[in-house]
């Protein structure tokens, strides 16, 4: 069972290498954490604040945050069942949720991968991105803690997302080639 985590502040590249990755290798699969607010609804399993309640008295989250008035959250069981059946992507932006999803599901191996690039080339991919909030995501750059405790640190504003997904691929399953490993 393998996992990557993609860590780092807004529009350091999460999406953008994990599309690459997923386009080198199928098996790499964004996971999709449960949402709960506006905004967004692209890369979510949307759901409502008493499935959340429910998943919590279970004691099934493993990582919840909130931001951009909406909540975030990682279970265990989709994180358990996307590890059996492929390499989940996970993005994330606080330092403690790496501790918590890694700790998780007993046995997965994690590849954690901090991406990273200068705050004026996250403003301006967050302009582009035009969601109209883009001081706010600012504020959320500002606040993303650096990683010291991470397998690889990439500036995705000196690679492209083509050579970051093939060093991630690397170093997740070897030297192997990306098309014998393609299914």
């Amino acid at each position: 069972m393998r996992g990557v985590i993609l860590y780092g502040p807004p529009a350091s590249g999460k999406d953008t290498v994990t599309a690459a990755l997923h386009e080198l290798d199928s098996r790499f699969t964004l996971y999709q954490r449960l949402k709960v607010g506006p905004g967004r609804t692209t890369g979510y399993r949307m759901t409502d604040a008493a499935t959340l309640d429910q998943l919590r008295e279970r004691g099934e989250v493993v990582w919840e945050n909130h931001r951009y008035d909406a909540r975030y959250v990682v279970d265990h069981p989709s994180l358990a069942q996307q590890l059996s059946t492929g390499v989940p992507v996970v993005h994330l932006g606080q330092k403690a949720a790496v501790a918590a999803v890694t700790a998780a599901v007993v046995g997965a191996c994690w590849l954690v991968v901090y991406l990273w690039c200068p705050r004026e080339v996250a403003e301006q991919r967050i302009v582009l991105r035009n969601t109209g909030d883009t001081a706010e995501r600012l504020r959320a750059w500002d606040d993303t803690e650096p990683l010291a405790e991470r397998d690889l640190f990439l500036n995705t504003a000196e690679m492209s997302p083509r050579a970051a997904a093939e060093v991630i691929h690397r170093h997740v399953l070897g030297d192997a080639r990306p098309a014998i490993l393609r299914s």
